[in-house]
């Protein structure tokens, strides 16, 4: 999948993408960031918004699933299930969610299972960073359910 396709994707099908400013800044073989402006996502501090920081971090996990999945051809509803974020500094400009699989070995076990039961959930971090530094941290845990299967 295409950065420009995913873009596309998340601000017709998450409309809160759009109203955020999210762009897709990478996609490879393991790996999404997405970056967002501090204009509409500012606080009473003049600092990124700690829920615009989280959203972001939620969407860049939820689109490396999609695209890892839908790169293997698989269509299939995603949920996150849980997640926590860590703020360590504040974000004082343009941030990015750079998203990663925590193993890729969970990644072998999370397809498995999604084959064997139509169900299967997989652990995800991002790195939070503004202005080339780290500022925060992300840890989720999303879930794919083959919606043909249900």
């Amino acid at each position: 999948m295409r950065a420009s396709e995913l873009e596309s994707y998340l601000h017709v099908h998450i409309p809160l993408s759009s109203a955020m400013g999210v762009t897709v800044s990478a996609i490879d073989a393991d790996s999404v960031a997405l970056s967002a402006p501090l204009g509409p996502n500012i606080n009473h501090r003049d600092t990124v918004f700690g829920g615009s920081a989280s959203a972001l971090a939620i969407l860049a996990g939820w689109s490396l699933v999609h695209v890892l999945l839908a790169d293997a051809g698989i269509s299939c509803r995603i949920v996150i299930q849980r997640n926590s974020v860590e703020y360590d500094a504040p974000m004082l400009g343009t941030f990015v969610a750079r998203s990663r699989l925590s193993d890729a070995e969970r990644w072998v076990g999370f397809m498995r299972m999604l084959e064997r039961r139509g169900r299967a959930r997989v652990q995800i971090t991002c790195s939070l960073e503004s202005e080339g530094s780290e500022c925060g941290s992300f840890v989720g845990t999303f879930v794919a359910i083959d919606s043909d299967r249900r």
